[in-house]
């Protein structure tokens, strides 16, 4: 029996790429990169600085269930946003077992490292939008919230004790 698939959330620039790829690794299952499923007017209206709404995420979250859905046998990690409860419940349609891990990481933080990120189409005038439309795991969502200041290395190593075993 597999581990179920995990959705590792967050805001932008809360190292979600970083922990994803590493966590992925480890369990030695597939990743999948949440901005390479963007349909490009997605990518234009962010890199304008203007915030998707939730008529332009759904194809987006649709791609990442369907991805989702090819894993639910294997396993499997991907980043997504995932910022809205509605968001994360349209992503469990394709797999009721999803595991959400919230890299949670302080406001003045993301604006650091935001400040410091090149070639990526998140600007930093973006910030507040995600904090503010963000909401925590709900209780009984499957998952975990982790402080995402520390080392990867380490996030990843209390993320697998906190993971599932099937």
């Amino acid at each position: 029996m597999s581990r179920p698939v995990v959705v590792v959330m967050g805001v932008a620039g809360s190292g979600k790429t970083t922990i994803g790829r590493l966590l992925a690794e480890r369990l030695g299952v597939p990743y999948a990169e949440a901005d390479d499923f963007h349909p490009a007017a997605n990518v234009d209206k962010m890199t304008a600085g203007v915030p998707l709404d939730d008529a332009d995420r759904a194809p987006w979250l649709d791609a990442i269930a369907e991805w989702i859905g090819g894993q639910r046998d294997k396993g499997g990690v991907v980043t997504c946003s995932a910022l809205r409860h509605p968001y994360r419940e349209r992503l469990r349609r394709a797999d009721a077992d999803l595991w959400f891990l919230h890299l949670d990481v302080p406001k003045d933080v993301i604006a650091e490292r935001m400040a410091k990120r090149e070639g990526h189409f998140m600007p930093p005038s973006l910030i507040d939008s995600q904090f503010a439309a963000l909401e925590p795991l709900h209780e009984g969502e499957a998952g975990a919230k982790v402080d995402a200041t520390r080392a990867p290395e380490r996030i990843v190593e209390d993320v697998l004790r906190a993971y599932p075993t099937p």
